[in-house]
Order: C-alpha cells, then structure tokens, then sequence
C-alpha cells in the first residue's frame, strides 16, 4: 500500500452533512480588503456520532469542505436512550445556552435552525429544546455539542460509580 493510499482515505459517504452558516469575513490591509468566507458544518453518522467544524477560505465551497474535514475529525459519540436524550441538560458555549430536554415518542424535533441541524444529523427523532442567550449560529451549535456530550446513561453513571443499575434510584 503506497503511503498517498494510507492517508488520502475517501470519507464515508453515509455520513449526514449539514452547511449550517456561511459567513463572508473581511480582513482590512494595506492595500484593502481581503475577503474570505467562514463554513459553519455539522456532521453525523445518523445513530449516535456527532461533530462540527469551522473552516475559512477564498472561496465558498473550498470552506465547506475544509469544515467538513474539521467536523469528521472533531466527532463525539452521544448517549441516546431510543429516540430521545436519556435526561434533560444544558449546554453553554460563551453567552449562547441551549437547554435539551427529552421528550415523548411522536414529539418530534423541537429547536432553531441551527440546534436542529446538530440534532438531526445525530439521529434523535424526539427533543424539546430552548436556546437562551446568544442565537449565533457558531454559539448555538458548540452550545448543543457541550450539552449532547454530557449525557449519560444510568448504565454509565453506574459503572462510572461502581454500582448496580438498580441502586441509583436510593
């Protein structure tokens, strides 16, 4: 296997990708002004992976892709109880809050633009959200993985205490 086959690997293509925001950034110099666009990409496998990134260049697409790379890299995998969170939490990212609370087979999803990308490309089918704070796209997206990566399942937490499942509720 040469070494330009080992590292140049396609990426999956049953990963969901989402454009969430795409942000045209100017930079002052001498001789004007360099113009530049910001990608905003969230990513998820559909099941229980997640991740974002951020990627600038000259040109809208080469940022898209360069924050698809970033998310494929930055990729976290979430606890989910069925089609839900198993509990409610909140995730904070500068002044953006986003509050996740589980809710009913049926619900639905319940967010903003930019939490519903997050949630969709995880795979939860049902969710009640509230963004509080900050509604920047950037804010709001970071805030929902800070809070997605701090769930736990009861088996988890049991484990990570060295109990049975059973003795958590005392």
């Amino acid at each position: 296997m040469a070494r330009n086959e080992k590292f140049n690997r396609e990426p999956k293509d049953d990963l969901i990708k989402k454009t969430v925001a795409v942000n045209r950034v100017t930079k002052v110099v001498k001789g004007g002004r360099n113009m530049r666009f910001a990608a905003l990409v969230v990513v998820g496998d559909g099941k229980d992976r997640v991740g974002v990134g951020l990627g600038k260049a000259r040109e809208v697409p080469e940022a898209i892709e360069k924050a698809t790379k970033a998310a494929q890299k930055a990729m976290i995998t979430i606890s989910i109880k069925g089609t839900t969170i198993p509990h409610a939490v909140d995730g904070v990212y500068g002044r953006g809050k986003v509050k996740l609370m589980p809710a009913a087979e049926g619900t639905g999803v319940i967010a903003g633009g930019a939490v519903r990308a997050v949630l969709e490309a995880t795979g939860i089918k049902n969710i009640r959200t509230k963004s509080i704070g900050s509604n920047n796209p950037i804010n709001c997206v970071k805030a929902t993985i800070n809070g997605l990566a701090a769930l736990r399942t009861a088996e988890e937490v049991a484990k990570i205490r060295g109990i049975n499942v059973e003795d958590l509720a005392d």
